[in-house]
């Protein structure tokens, strides 16, 4: 699998500052366990060719590469796809949206992503937090107003 990721760097699919594939995205697309992949970006890194930014991830090259991250983006992908699932019913007012740690797996984003992206559906009135307790869906009179079509012209 090392191979494999050499490979594609040479072959620029991940150029210079790019991301590397999370954990567990390697262990999925190869079916590896967690520390085959883990001993494999552990080897990556000693030998330069890539680096890892705590809380940020793996990247390719040596640190002096400027990394090409568009977490700004992402949380706000995150929180416009949680805020369509609160729309449609999948989580429903009183009831809590999926913990801090599942939403890290599931978006296969940092802890961080995932307050920022909560961070946003609190301040657009989606959600509440209750400290020690979690984030709730907040009840529908609170969410952000969709503009009625009856009233454009």
């Amino acid at each position: 699998m090392e191979r494999k990721i050499r490979e594609r760097i040479s072959a620029g699919e991940l150029p210079a500052g790019s991301p590397v594939p999370s954990e567990k995205t390697l262990m999925r697309d190869f079916g590896i366990s967690r520390d085959t992949a883990r001993r494999v970006l552990k080897e990556l890194r000693k030998d330069g060719t890539v680096y890892n930014e705590k809380g940020l991830g793996t990247f390719v090259g040596p640190p002096s590469v400027p990394r090409q991250v568009q977490t700004d983006s992402r949380y706000r992908e995150i929180a416009a796809d949680l805020a369509n699932e609160i729309r449609i019913g999948t989580y429903q007012p009183t009831r809590p949206i999926p913990s801090e740690a599942h939403l890290t797996q599931r978006y296969e984003v940092t802890t961080k992503t995932v307050r920022k992206a909560v961070g946003v559906l609190r301040d657009q009135g989606w959600v509440y937090t209750k400290s020690r307790k979690g984030t709730y869906v907040s009840d529908p009179d609170s969410w952000p107003q969709e503009p009625d079509e009856s009233e454009e012209s």
